[in-house]
């Protein structure tokens, strides 16, 4: 579905809004989300925070397509009738090529280059192409730098956890999930880059690319659009966002969702553009026996990780972005913060939020970051609420 939108002049219209957050180390089954789920839905901001009544905004051509188990939604700023034929070809071929980056990246389809992969687990190496070689390289980046926080081979427990909206929500137990722990480990991933080929060395091991396969194609789809001579758009997909050039006179943001209440606490300005992605425990998660529990795993518990709340990252590409902010969630805070700078494909701002709610943010964050919630004296998030906050409720830079 597509449709051109008008010039705005309402300071408070929510514009593109994403389907979900990052599908994190334990992906969910392709299906569109279940109604009443709670997603983390990072918002883009139409007219934007501060604006002066009656800002006139360029116009926008919106297009959106399910793909990929989620929403995705580009929009083009500047479009007129010169142009709006020209903008709806080229937001179609970007959502043919993620369409085509699902036939080759989805571990969920039996005939694609990654179930191939998994099929040979043990046996023998399997020729692969340029895409998976590309997402497979940088999510090996990204498990060495964070010590195997964030690691595809998560898919060899795939059905012990099943988060998805019509499963039974039983936790496994520990005994089942220690037999498994052993496959999921990346170093026993051998990609050989001259022969282009992909091996699992063990029997039983599975790679599944729910943590980068949407920021990929974001950067695939980004690239289509400059191509075309588009330099002012924003896309999203499952909760991750990528902006490039402006909207109008100034930056786009993107808004950072409260991970207890429905409401956001902040904006994130996006002034050069980059992708920015939200992992949260809040999503895709059900309650056992008084316990929650999120899709968001710990490989060396193979449990869900009880370090974060909610993580935020900006990074220069989707990719970097869709696999760095899970690793970030899992390490936590007082680990990532200081990591942040050496990151795959970085360097990366994050604003993270604690299991007490407390918010911290990278050095230099505070540019961008404008609050819609007041700190206390302990760095706890307050209400949230609609006007403007002074500098006093900038985040603390360390934990």
């Amino acid at each position: 579905m597509t449709e051109k939108k008008p010039a705005s002049k309402t300071p408070w219209i929510l514009g593109v809004v994403a389907a979900g957050v990052v599908i994190a180390l334990f992906a969910i089954p392709p299906s569109r989300p279940a109604t009443g789920t709670r997603i983390a839905q990072p918002v883009v901001e139409d007219a934007g925070v501060g604006a002066e009544a009656g800002e006139t905004l360029p116009a926008t051509y919106h297009g959106e397509r399910f793909l990929m188990g989620t929403t995705w939604e580009i929009t083009i700023s500047g479009v007129d009738g010169g142009n709006e034929a020209r903008a709806r070809t080229t937001v179609e071929a970007a959502f043919d090529e993620i369409d085509r980056l699902e036939n080759l990246l989805s571990e969920w389809r039996p005939e694609t280059e990654i179930s191939r992969v998994n099929d040979a687990a043990g046996i023998a190496p399997v020729h692969i192409g340029p895409e998976l070689m590309t997402c497979v390289k940088t999510s090996l980046a990204v498990a060495r730098w964070s010590d195997g926080a964030f690691d595809i081979s998560w898919a060899a427990l795939r059905g012990l956890w099943n988060f998805g909206p019509n499963a039974e929500h039983v936790p496994p137990s520990e005994a089942a999930v220690r037999a498994k722990l052993p496959l999921w480990n990346y170093r026993n991933i051998v990609l050989d880059e001259q022969a282009s080929t992909l091996f699992l060395r063990q029997r039983g091991m599975a790679i599944g690319l729910g943590g980068v396969a949407k920021g990929y194609g974001l950067d695939r789809a980004s690239d289509i659009l400059v191509r075309a001579g588009f330099n002012d758009f924003i896309m999203s997909s499952g909760g991750q966002v990528l902006a490039h050039g402006r909207r109008g006179a100034r930056a786009w943001r993107v808004g950072i969702r409260h991970p207890r209440r429905d409401t956001y606490f902040a904006f994130l300005e996006v002034p050069n553009g980059g992708s920015v992605s939200t992992s949260g425990d809040y999503e895709h998660s059900f309650e056992y026996q008084g316990q929650s529990f999120h899709h968001i795993i710990d490989p060396h518990t193979g449990f869900p990780s009880r370090s974060s709340s909610s993580v935020t990252l900006f990074a220069p590409t989707g990719l970097a972005a869709d696999a760095v902010d899970t690793a970030a969630f899992i390490l936590g805070a007082a680990r990532a913060i200081p990591l942040l700078q050496t990151a795959p494909g970085g360097p990366m701002e994050g604003v993270f939020v604690d299991t007490d709610m407390r918010l911290f943010a990278t050095p230099g964050t505070e540019r961008r970051l404008v609050m819609r919630a007041r700190l206390d004296e302990t760095h706890h998030l307050g209400e949230s609420f609609t006007g403007n906050v002074d500098a006093g409720a900038t985040p603390p830079l360390t934990p």
